[in-house]
């Protein structure tokens, strides 16, 4: 689970978190030192790694153990019989291994010194005891000097479990304190396969803490598939433990909604259009196989076990999906309904269509925010679905496969194995961070499906090699998951490195039913890229990456069927934009105007506008705004700018905040341009005080409406 990680380290990062400890495997050094390839130096938090050899960790509350499993397999054992670092020349255009160890930065090679996938890390967490508690009311009973200095050594005694002599009488501490609370265990163990099950069921370690163990075992999480858990070994370990400790099973088996606030407003956007806006799927129980004769649950996001004072369940937080309360609260808002029938309305008077609709291409927006995954908006990712079998990905920040999950739900398998190609613009982590996921998840999607695993075909820019490659070095093999397609190969003009690579693109053109896919360099970071691509017939969809507004994007997408521009910042932005290398609203709209885009959607929003930006005057009739999960094809182009209507009467209360904050900005932005004229003008040269106060006096903000939270 190491491709996690990087998000999580860049969230504590952005939230001031100084210092962080991180325990595990060996490799997982190698592998921070890794992410530092696309994340530059981590300042502002030191993180600590802990290998799994090193003495316990401890704290204020407990006490941590690390215990190394190994498998019963020998480390060669495990290696598959051809690594991909050893094909032939031959056979680099199916692995794309050849074309991977080309332009690695210096130092990254082939060894694998980190990497031992003979290796697990379990945990045993033991906590402190707690002394018990002083019984003021019986101490005074007893006639002690309560509420005096001489009453805090007697205090301390008794909760030592020392008896005390006060005068002339021996006080046992149990009759002025409560009994202490026992240090309780908690025990994480992963099995990942059979191969594993023996060592952990005959782990020394771990044995101490079954039966009748010093620290009696309160609850033992298990990470393990299910046909593990079936095993008769491992049953019979759990067993072991006794009827006093629950079990938790964290595994495939175990499904539950983990964002309410996006099936909130997905279900509250379908109420304006069920198709554009289809239903998230809602996660169910796989059934479950495996019957267990010990206390065990399987997990729910936000489930709690409890272990002070009362070792409990606690579902209090466990989140409950309700549709009904959803469609409840945006019929009340004023004017929804409203506004929805309206909108119906004049979409059956509207002329009817020229040509029957085209379910592909069928465009889905996995992600629409920026920088950091939020409740309503993930980070970058788009599906482009070209035919029922063949799909390809626009970028693929992190968390992309949960996104695929909450939208396709049991399809995920179906659609993984349709994905033929990723695009990845840039490295900054809300672009790419999610690809390692997608490619083991794609492998084991292939293999539930019976189809055999071919490598991805990745177009990127060069460095991502150096990421893929410490990865595939120190944590876990994926370099036969990949081809790797160097994005600066497919610039109009550009020399193709090798003929391996050659064949990779005809490889691509041919997998995507592609007639041209080509990049350009766009504005924004070093090694940026944006991409159009042309089908065999003759649609053209163009990517714009996170750019400024950019003439070779122009350029190359000349006449586009439809254009995915970043609109990150609202209009009056246009220096922070600058700042960022992102385009404003209408930025992005003027390069669908000069590219002639038949059609423009706007996504890549900060996260300050949440649910929906601030629409701009320049908004018309070729323009839409991406969410989450939206699903569009070409013959939606004339309904989706008629949604804008419904939009603005759901987030009537949001955009009203908006406007507000946007007001406040241009008042604070006069003031100071008037504060700089007064400088340069000098002493005798003022604003009159009616322009003055003019400028001094926003306008009177309108009531609040009711506001869907």
């Amino acid at each position: 689970m190491f491709f996690l990680l990087p998000g999580m380290i860049l969230t504590l990062k952005e939230t001031g978190l100084p210092k962080c400890v991180l325990s595990g495997p060996p490799q997982l050094e190698k592998y921070l030192e890794a992410i530092k390839i696309f994340s530059g130096p981590l300042k502002g938090i030191d993180l600590a790694v802990r290998p799994h050899s090193a003495p316990e960790y401890k704290d204020e509350t407990m006490t941590v153990f690390q215990i190394p499993i190994y498998s019963e397999l020998k480390r060669a054992e495990r290696q598959p019989s051809q690594s991909p670092e050893r094909l032939s020349p031959g056979q680099s255009s199916d692995s794309g291994s050849a074309e991977n160890e080309q332009h690695l930065p210096d130092g990254i090679g082939q060894k694998k010194s980190g990497r031992d996938p003979t290796l697990v890390v379990a945990f045993v967490c033991k906590l402190h005891v707690k002394k018990g508690n002083f019984l003021v009311l019986k101490a005074k009973e007893l006639g002690l000097p309560v509420g005096t200095a001489a009453i805090a050594p007697i205090i301390a005694a008794v909760k030592d479990g020392k008896s005390i002599t006060y005068e002339g009488r021996e006080i046992l501490p149990e009759e002025i304190c409560t009994p202490p609370d026992p240090g309780l265990a908690f025990i994480v163990v992963e099995c990942p396969d059979e191969e594993f099950i023996q060592p952990v069921c005959e782990n020394a370690t771990l044995r101490r803490y079954q039966g009748d163990a010093d620290a009696p075992v309160a609850l033992v999480v298990h990470m393990a598939p299910e046909h593990v858990l079936a095993d008769p070994r491992y049953q019979q370990w759990m067993e072991r433990f006794g009827p006093a400790t629950q079990h938790l099973v964290l595994n495939e088996s175990c499904s539950s909604v983990h964002n309410l606030r996006s099936h909130k407003i997905q279900t509250q956007l379908g109420l304006i259009h069920s198709d554009i806006f289809p239903p998230l799927a809602t996660p169910h129980r796989q059934e479950e196989h495996t019957t267990f004769r010990v206390p065990t649950v399987r997990g729910e996001c936000l489930l709690k076990y409890q272990l002070r004072p009362r070792r409990e369940w606690q579902r209090d937080a466990v989140i409950v999906c309700n549709p009904d309360e959803f469609i409840a609260e945006a019929l009340e808002l004023p004017n929804f309904q409203e506004s929805v029938q309206e909108y119906r309305k004049a979409m059956q008077d509207g002329p009817a269509p020229a040509e029957k609709r085209s379910q592909y291409p069928e465009i889905i927006f996995l992600g629409t925010g920026s920088a950091i995954p939020m409740k309503i908006r993930n980070v970058s990712a788009t599906l482009v679905n070209i035919s029922p079998d063949r799909s390809l990905l626009l970028d693929c920040g992190e968390g992309t496969f949960g996104q695929l999950c909450r939208h396709y739900g049991d399809e995920v398998d179906r659609v993984l194995g349709t994905l033929a190609a990723v695009f990845v613009s840039h490295l900054h982590a809300d672009h790419h961070t999610g690809l390692l996921n997608i490619l083991l998840q794609r492998e084991r999607a292939l293999a539930s499906l019976g189809k055999p695993c071919h490598p991805l075909l990745v177009v990127a820019p060069t460095q991502l090699k150096a990421w893929l490659q410490q990865y595939h070095n120190h944590c876990q093999q994926l370099l036969h998951h990949v081809s790797l397609i160097p994005a600066k190969c497919l610039q109009k003009g550009a020399e193709v490195s090798s003929p391996a690579v050659e064949r990779l693109i005809a490889s691509l053109l041919g997998a995507c039913d592609l007639e041209e896919f080509q990049t350009c360099l766009v504005r924004h970071c070093k090694h940026a890229f944006g991409c159009a691509l042309v089908h065999t017939s003759g649609w053209k969809v163009v990517y714009s990456g996170d750019t400024m507004p950019c003439e070779a994007l122009v350029q190359i997408g000349k006449n586009a069927t439809l254009l995915i521009h970043e609109a990150t910042l609202e209009d009056g932005l246009e220096e922070e934009a600058v700042e960022k290398t992102h385009s404003t609203t209408s930025q992005a709209i003027g390069v669908g105007v000069r590219m002639n885009a038949g059609f423009t959607m706007l996504n890549h929003f900060s996260q300050r506008y949440a649910k929906v930006p601030l629409f701009s005057p320049d908004f018309n009739e070729k323009v839409g705004i991406a969410f989450d999960h939206m699903k569009v094809c070409f013959a939606d182009f004339p309904t989706v700018p008629r949604l804008s209507a419904p939009l603005k009467a759901l987030f009537a209360g949001d955009i009203e905040e908006m406007e507000e904050r946007r007001e406040k900005r241009e008042v604070r932005q006069a003031r100071a341009a008037l504060l700089s004229g007064e400088q340069a003008r000098g002493p005798d040269d003022r604003t009159p005080p009616q322009k003055r106060a003019l400028v001094e006096q926003p306008r009177s903000p309108q009531s609040k409406k009711v506001r869907a939270q």
